[in-house]
């Protein structure tokens, strides 16, 4: 593993840079909103009044924290090393999406804001914005791609359910990337009523920081946890990475940690074929997208590639900046699984453990099925369980079962 050249408490820097990755690629209209929201930011982040309001509702509304759990079964099952898992899935909502989504939601009322966008993709991070919007009685839209709506019925039920109104995004693939378009489009116009809760480690500075930070709760409890049940680290993290929230939630707390080695795992789709698969770091190029400079799936002549990934939540064509300077220093592996290794892991993990994974999860989990059993069985795998698969069942019972199911 290659030394960092720098430390993971000084970046961002403050342009918002991770290396040459990240900034501030955004329309002179949001610049003023940006400066401010990471001006609140800072000032949030040293009130100890806001710390322990977002703690309390962690604790009391989210149910922080979540289990460290041995997954003695799954153990078995593979040989090798031991299996525990961060079960984010046990949060309200049913993912690691509302860590973020209620951060946010104290900072818009901070900022005096009262209408709140978000983009979603799989559906979790517009049910937690959703969420958090009606804890508060904020005005809500989410964007959310037709394709994914369509994939995703549950979710968008359970968003409307909350009181929020759901835009379907017709445009291009009708899927994330697209989502977000829209949803940038909306804070351009409506910038000084509006706060975007941005959900996932992407875009403009702030944001990727923004993220993390109030994701690294993960990690800081699963580094407790494990030296309270095993009294050493981990030998290796698991994340899936799409935008890389839940991967970087997990990883940030031990970067500095030597002996704990880091796999993200992306999309890949039906193989590393252009056009059907989101692994950025399989052939994808430096380049700019939605506000940030990161590693992304670009043809030749710099247009943003076609994309595919059985997961909604992780078919998208860019990824977090701070990943990809990771990536690049060697500190963190990136990977991916393909849909059948992932519908394979879905299945595996509910059938064995009686955990529903989301799609999203179930790629991390496939790493873990190949991991695990060429490792000593005195090593530690500790692997995000980022979601929960209610959302996913008619899709997977499609894949899986050749069964349709309509809700």
């Amino acid at each position: 593993m290659s030394t960092l050249a720098h430390a993971p408490a000084s970046l961002p820097d403050s342009h918002g840079h991770f290396g040459q990755f990240g900034g501030m690629f955004v329309p002179e209209t949001l610049m003023a909103a940006l400066k401010e929201l990471e001006s609140e930011y800072a000032a949030a982040r040293a009130d100890a009044s806001f710390q322990a309001e977002l703690d309390d509702l962690l604790h009391n509304y989210v149910g922080r924290p979540t289990p460290l759990y041995f997954a003695e079964r799954l153990t078995s099952h593979l040989g090798g090393a031991k299996v525990y898992l961060k079960r984010e899935d046990l949060l309200h909502t049913g993912a690691h999406k509302i860590n973020n989504a209620l951060g946010q939601a104290l900072l818009a009322k901070r900022l005096g804001k009262k209408r709140i966008i978000a983009e979603t993709g799989a559906g979790q991070h517009g049910v937690a914005t959703a969420t958090v919007c009606a804890r508060f009685g904020l005005q809500c839209r989410v964007y959310m791609g037709k394709v994914d709506m369509e994939r995703q019925a549950l979710n968008v039920a359970r968003m409307r359910f909350l009181g929020a109104e759901v835009v379907a995004v017709t445009a291009g693939q009708a899927t994330l990337k697209e989502a977000v378009n829209e949803a940038m489009r909306d804070w351009v116009t409506n910038v000084r009523t509006t706060h975007y809760i941005l959900g996932s480690a992407l875009g403009s500075h702030p944001f990727p920081m923004i993220v993390r930070d109030f994701h690294r709760v993960i990690g800081v409890e699963a580094r407790r946890q494990i030296l309270e049940k095993e009294n050493r680290l981990p030998d290796m993290l698991i994340a899936c990475v799409g935008g890389g929230s839940n991967a970087i939630g997990l990883f940030h707390a031990f970067l500095n940690d030597a002996s704990v080695k880091m796999c993200g795992v992306e999309a890949g789709g039906d193989g590393i074929i252009q056009g059907r698969h989101a692994a950025r770091f399989q052939g994808g190029k430096l380049g700019v997208l939605q506000g940030t400079k990161t590693y992304l799936l670009a043809n030749h002549d710099g247009q943003i590639e076609l994309t595919h990934s059985v997961s909604a939540g992780l078919d998208y064509a860019a990824v977090g900046p701070e990943h990809a300077y990771y990536r690049d220093q060697g500190r963190i592996e990136y990977t991916y699984a393909t849909d059948d290794e992932a519908l394979s892991a879905f299945r595996t993990l509910s059938e064995i453990e009686g955990l529903i994974p989301a799609l999203e999860t179930a790629h991390g989990i496939a790493e873990v099925i190949k991991r695990a059993p060429t490792m000593d069985p005195s090593a530690i795998i500790i692997a995000n369980l980022s979601g929960r698969g209610d959302k996913d069942v008619a899709q997977a019972a499609r894949h899986i079962l050749g069964e349709e199911i309509k809700f």
